[in-house]
């Protein structure tokens, strides 16, 4: 695959409103527990990482269906506040934007729910024509017909990769350039495809792996970096991955080398971490920039 950077990231999938449940244990089938605390915030994995990217000084414009509370909750100025273009969203004025209910233990093990609301209107939906685009979880109908457009694919199954049907994922990944899993998405990915990871080292330039605390990997056809996790007191693992998305994509774009993309989506994602809410305490490029170098040396 050729590959062509742009400037502008367009990012794919949902604009979601968050409550995130803090409690004693995440409950079993017919259980209950205790719920210790609960706040509301925005959130959805596209609104996240078009949020980070323009918070650190890239252009990205979201592509997201929402409904009317988008602008009465709020979530419409905050994004238009921070540079997101919200040119390509599709409103749905008789619909609820997604939301989004996240239990988390004092492990940090959690379990999600997940209303898709206007969400579910995607695959409805014919997809603009852009240059560069991140995948976030989203519809495959309509993730497979963008893919099929767009000279550019980076792709995030993510937990929505149970809702993808083989030919789906295949007819996508057919046109990825960057592929984002953790662990256990990407031997999912190769069990519902029968394509072996080495084959889909072969296929995709760029494959990222996530390794929760163990940080990540990045492999190519013929090269692995190993990404240390950036320390920090953590109190909410909600949108770390999308933050790492973020900086090792507006890294990517800017022509750094594969290794500090890597080193750069793990510092965002370290300021994702260690406020409540995924878009809370995002950095600019300075800020970044600033513990990166205190961590890894310096940023060219």
């Amino acid at each position: 695959m050729t590959q062509k950077i742009q400037k502008t990231i367009s990012v794919v999938g949902h604009t979601a409103i968050d409550g995130l449940f803090d409690v004693e244990n995440i409950a079993g089938l017919n259980e209950s527990s205790p719920i210790i605390d609960y706040k509301e915030f925005h959130g959805g994995g596209a609104a996240n990482i078009a949020s980070a990217i323009a918070i650190l000084g890239g252009k990205c414009q979201l592509i997201s269906p929402v409904g009317a509370d988008f602008t009465s909750s709020g979530y419409e100025e905050q994004l238009a506040s921070v540079g997101v273009d919200l040119s390509l969203l599709y409103r749905f004025n008789d619909e609820k934007t997604a939301k989004a209910f996240v239990f988390t233990d004092k492990e940090h093990n959690q379990c999600s729910y997940f209303y898709w609301g206007a969400s579910a209107k995607l695959r409805e939906l014919e997809p603009p024509s852009v240059d560069f685009v991140h995948l976030a979880t989203a519809d495959p109908v309509f993730n497979s017909k963008i893919a099929k457009m767009t000279t550019f694919v980076s792709f995030d199954p993510g937990q929505d990769l149970v809702t993808y049907s083989t030919e789906h994922l295949t007819s996508i990944l057919k046109n990825t350039n960057i592929l984002f899993t953790n662990r256990h998405e990407i031997r999912r990915v190769s069990e519902m495809t029968g394509i072996s990871f080495e084959q889909l080292q072969e296929m995709i330039d760029v494959i990222v792996v996530t390794y929760d605390a163990e940080g990540s990997r990045i492999f190519t056809s013929n090269e692995e970096h190993l990404i240390p996790v950036v320390p920090v007191t953590a109190l909410d693992p909600t949108g770390a991955g999308d933050a790492y998305r973020a900086g090792f994509l507006l890294a990517y774009t800017r022509g750094h080398p594969l290794k500090t993309c890597g080193r750069i989506g793990a510092t965002v994602a370290s300021f994702a971490v260690q406020s409540i809410g995924c878009q809370t305490d995002l950095p600019t490029w300075d800020k970044m920039k600033t513990r990166f170098e205190k961590h890894f040396g310096k940023l060219d």
